[in-house]
């Protein structure tokens, strides 16, 4: 009974000194993929504020062209002889493009003043896209 037990003992000593240089590559493996993802992450983070920043930008230039085009658009009609039908002042002006419904809550008004219009969309929250803006005196 000595020998087998001696023999056991051999065995697991092999056994246990494998599983420790396994369990130490495991943990260097680990600490490697760990540095790695700590390396991508402060590679990428930086990054990512500016992509947020430009999508903000381009969405707001995006509602600042669908407001030019549709104040273009009615400001000819208005120039083209509509101004006549609108009193003196400033009045709420009702546009019919079916754009208007892309722009975020806002206004458009118009002020007449004898032969100067001025047709101008403004957003009621502010998100960098300024008030648009058009001028014409009638001749």
């Amino acid at each position: 009974m000595c020998k087998r037990r001696v023999i056991m003992v051999t065995a697991r000593s092999q056994n246990s000194s494998l599983d420790r240089s396994r369990t130490r590559e495991r943990g260097l493996l680990m600490v490697d993929l760990v540095v790695g993802m700590a390396i991508l992450t402060l590679a990428i983070i930086p990054l990512a504020f500016p992509f947020a920043r430009e999508r903000q930008l381009l969405r707001a230039e995006y509602f600042r062209g669908v407001a030019m085009e549709i104040v273009d658009g009615e400001m000819e009609i208005l120039a083209a002889g509509e101004w006549r039908d609108f009193p003196e002042g400033a009045q709420v002006y009702t546009v019919h493009a079916a754009a208007a419904a892309r722009l975020p809550s806002g206004h458009f008004q118009l002020t007449k003043t004898g032969k100067h219009l001025r047709l101008e969309w403004t957003s009621d929250n502010r998100r960098g896209i300024g008030p648009v803006v058009r001028e014409v005196t009638i001749k």
